[in-house]
């Protein structure tokens, strides 16, 4: 189907566009609320601007396409392939990314803002300063991730595969990490802020924590073997030599 087609459709009142092929449409700055687009093929299309809100999009196939600054909240993109999509700013407020396929994607400012990211794959994804407060990322592939300066504050991330991320500058301050949550070797949370996060049970064997803000934060049996602690702030508010 052609966007014009679709877009004339959608504008007669059809919102069933489920399992079509629609990949490099042109759809920018179309509003199309509420649209269903479940399974539908949007490979290397152009959605910039797009107002999504509520969109279906479970099972969609969205590789390589252009979200930049697109409206997605309360969207379903359940077992989506966003696989190098671009969605920076992109809304995505209250969206379901259950088993989302977001590796080497560009999430850069990205609103994730009550996001439900459980068992999505981020791996190798850039999320420089994303927004996660509050999100659910229970069992999320995030190895080799980038999240500078992303604000993970308040964020569930148990389970969590993180192995190889760089949280340089990120704020995880009351972020729950618990259940042996694998942040492994070659992890960098330098600076990161994680004040009051509960990383009980977290393995941060070899993570980088230069300068990191750890006051308040809960270390109950938290692997911290190799950690580089230097300059780190204490959960009691000491200064790790």
């Amino acid at each position: 189907m052609e966007s014009e087609e679709l877009l004339k459709l959608y504008a007669a009142g059809e919102r069933d566009f489920s399992q079509l092929n629609l990949s490099r449409a042109s759809l920018r700055e179309a509003n199309l609320l509420n649209i269903n687009l479940a399974e539908a093929n949007l490979s290397y299309s152009d959605l910039r601007e797009a107002r999504l809100g509520q969109a279906k999009l479970a099972g969609a196939t969205l590789i390589g396409t252009n979200l930049c600054e697109t409206i997605l909240w309360g969207s379903d993109l359940s077992y989506a392939n966003l696989s190098q999509a671009q969605l920076r700013e992109a809304d995505l407020m209250g969206a379901k990314l259950i088993k989302a396929q977001l590796s080497d994607a560009k999430l850069i400012k990205v609103c994730f803002s009550g996001a439900n990211l459980t068992e999505a794959n981020l791996s190798r994804s850039l999320l420089f300063e994303a927004d996660f407060r509050p999100s659910s990322e229970q069992q999320t592939d995030l190895q080799l991730a980038d999240f500078s300066g992303a604000d993970l504050s308040y964020a569930h991330l148990s389970g969590t595969l993180l192995c190889g991320a760089n949280l340089e500058g990120a704020k995880l301050c009351r972020a729950t990490l618990e259940f042996r949550s694998d942040l492994s070797y070659e992890t960098n949370l330098t600076d990161a802020n994680l004040q009051c996060a509960d990383l009980s049970y977290a393995n941060l064997q070899g993570v980088i924590l230069v300068g990191a803000n750890l006051r308040g934060a809960d270390l109950t049996r938290t692997i911290l073997q190799d950690a580089n602690l230097q300059g780190a702030i204490m959960p009691d508010g000491s200064i790790h030599d």
